[in-house]
């Protein structure tokens, strides 16, 4: 029984694998400061809520981008699951290549989602995560990671216009019916929902351009469902593709097992 414990900036998301099939999944608020034995009473709530018992968990893997969360996290394994964890950027092997200059410095989120694509997708890949940032990553026939582009997510756009300018409120995010708006709050939506649209298909357009060839787009995230149904640039919404690279890597690092 796997824990797969995925956290961002914004949100973090805990699923459980029974070998055959993910049985649980959860997220919650990300908060660096919970202690392991937090995190303990509220897993061991939510997994009495499906049936499910603590007790029966017996290994871990962590992809994580807050540093300050992964000594808790690799805790709550150590502690309560009696498991040493994979911890994605530390002691997991990958399985492929990371051709950029630096790379240590890549987001574990972001090498995930290439094998979490790679595994599912034929051909070279852009992966699109619209998270607390918006990136864009490039993925080689092979599943090679390539690089990409990092820009600000959509919430962050959108709370930075209303802390900034004075007369502009807090607007939901959605799909506006028309480009041009009537008052202040369509305009802003607009502006908000359609520039980021533009931003995906022109940053897809100016990958392939460069690269040369046809390649196919996959995209996840939170938001991103949003994105895919006004889009003909996304050729995929998969929500699955991050726990699906975590589930891939502890396989590859742990072969023997069942």
């Amino acid at each position: 029984m796997l824990l797969a414990i995925e956290q961002g900036n914004t949100n973090s998301l805990f699923a459980v694998h029974d070998g055959e099939t993910w049985i649980a999944q959860w997220r919650s608020a990300t908060e660096p400061n919970r202690t392991a034995d937090e995190y303990a009473v509220w897993l061991h709530q939510l997994l009495s809520m499906s049936g499910l018992d603590l007790g029966l968990l017996d290994a871990c893997i962590i992809s994580s981008v807050v540093p300050q969360s992964i000594f808790n996290l690799r805790n709550l394994s150590r502690r309560y699951l009696g498991a040493e964890p994979l911890v994605i950027g530390e002691n997991a092997e990958l399985g492929i290549p990371i051709r950029v200059a630096k790379p240590a410095e890549v987001g574990a989120d972001r090498v995930v989602n290439a094998l979490g694509a790679h595994i599912a997708y034929p051909g070279p890949l852009i992966v699109v995560d619209s998270g607390t940032a918006t990136t864009i990553d490039v993925v080689a026939a092979d599943g090679g990671f390539e690089g990409g582009a990092i820009a600000p997510g959509i919430h962050l756009s959108v709370e930075a216009l209303h802390s900034a300018a004075a007369k502009l409120p807090r607007v939901a995010l959605k799909k506006p019916q028309r480009v041009i708006g009537n008052d202040t709050v369509s305009a802003m939506q607009s502006g908000v929902f359609w520039g980021y649209i533009g931003l995906i298909e022109g940053m897809i357009a100016r990958i392939q351009a460069e690269r040369g060839e046809h390649m196919t787009v996959v995209a996840t995230g939170g938001i991103a469902a949003l994105f895919y149904a006004a889009t003909a640039a996304i050729h995929h919404f998969d929500p699955d593709v991050t726990i699906r690279g975590l589930l891939e890597i502890y396989r590859r690092n742990n072969s023997s097992r069942p």
